[in-house]
């Protein structure tokens, strides 16, 4: 009988039950290891069973019916090829004011000092003086400021350059608001030279600041109703010199004070009689116009005239004997009559004046001697009234 021939396959299939029976006391025994898990994902029934197991149980089970299984060799893990991520570097800020450097437009920004969004410290008035150092916070805009953020005070008088309209102002003295010296009077002098506070309004003053007294007798031009005095001259409050008698010639000149009251008066301030003999007036021989020096002495006859507006005088002629009685008479009138021209010429009006000729019949010296002829021929002012 011929033996039974046994294939390959036939022997797998004897040996199956055995492996199965080994692999699972294999599986059972390390149930805990990673070649066995009883779970199976890829299971219909979610267990590891029947050739299940074999599909999941792994070596060495595995290397029962098949090759053995590579023992596991443990490899170091391979470097990974992606660079580590590094933490993005901080933006540099060189004066730690809180903005990178390169948005700061104001570097060196001092410690602790607040900043914009600029890194610039803040500046509220717009002066360029960071608030931190400005001891002139306002400022008006465009107002140009000094390191402390004041407005410049170049006479440094308290006003500012900008509303300062007395520049140059001498240092210490007081001002007003535009900067100005005072001027309490108003006369044009600063308090701080005027020597004559307290002017009235308008008046003329000089550069002390006092009034002007132009003939400098103490009484002030605007007061002063004789200007003109001569130095050194005693006057009133009016400014004119003084008059003790009132006779009309001031004390300077009166040859006669104490004059009765009302007495009219030469020039010399003496009582006038009532005939004055025009000294200095004199005449050529047989001639009646008046000499340059006559003429300068008639000037004080022009004045008691005018001192005396309502006084009315007769001008007398006279001669010395030489010659006929007719002629004498005749020359007389003339040389009256040339007294009296020059007196209207003067401003003296032609109704006070009178002329009238004597001749030879009025003498009042020796007409014998030289000198006496011409005393004789004179020209008296009679007053009339």
């Amino acid at each position: 009988m011929p033996q039974p021939t046994h294939t390959r396959a036939d022997g797998h299939r004897r040996l199956l039950p055995a492996i199965l029976a080994g692999l699972i006391a294999t599986g059972l025994a390390h149930a805990q290891s990673p070649y066995y898990n009883p779970a199976n994902q890829a299971s219909p029934t979610g267990r590891t069973l029947g050739y299940e197991l074999n599909r999941t149980v792994g070596c060495p089970g595995r290397g029962i019916l098949e090759t053995p299984c590579a023992e596991p060799v443990a490899t170091a893990p391979k470097p990974s090829t992606q660079p580590t991520p590094q933490p993005a570097p901080r933006p540099l800020d060189s004066d730690g004011d809180g903005v990178p450097d390169e948005r700061d437009r104001c570097p060196g920004t001092p410690t602790g000092a607040p900043v914009d969004a600029q890194g610039c410290e803040p500046d509220s008035d717009g002066d360029g003086v960071a608030n931190r150092l400005d001891h002139c916070p306002g400022t008006p805009a465009g107002a140009r400021v000094d390191a402390r953020g004041c407005e410049f005070d170049s006479d440094g008088d308290g006003v500012v350059d900008r509303l300062d309209q007395c520049p140059n102002t001498p240092a210490g003295a007081r001002v007003d608001a535009k900067g100005c010296e005072l001027d309490s009077d108003g006369d044009g002098v600063v308090d701080r030279l005027d020597q004559c506070p307290n002017t009235p309004a308008g008046a003329r003053v000089d550069a002390r600041g006092c009034e002007l007294d132009s003939d400098g007798d103490g009484v002030v031009d605007r007061l002063d109703q004789c200007p003109d005095t001569p130095a050194g001259a005693r006057v009133d409050a009016k400014g004119c010199e003084l008059d003790s008698d009132g006779d009309g010639v001031v004390d300077r000149l009166d040859q006669c004070p104490d004059t009765p009251a009302g007495d009219r008066v030469d020039a010399q301030g003496c009582s006038l009689p009532g005939t004055l003999v025009l000294k200095g007036v004199h005449f050529d021989f047989a001639k009646a116009n008046l000499r340059a020096d006559a003429r300068a002495s008639l000037a004080e006859t022009v004045a008691l005239l005018r001192r005396y507006p309502g006084m009315k005088v007769e001008i007398a002629g006279h001669t010395d004997s030489r010659g006929s009685d007719e002629r004498n008479q005749e020359l007389s009138e003339r040389r009256a009559q040339a007294v009296m021209d020059h007196l209207i010429g003067e401003g003296i009006p032609a109704e006070r004046l009178s002329a009238r000729g004597y001749g030879e019949s009025e003498p009042v010296a020796d007409n014998r001697a030289h000198a006496g002829r011409a005393l004789n021929r004179r020209v008296e002012l009679r007053i009339l009234n």
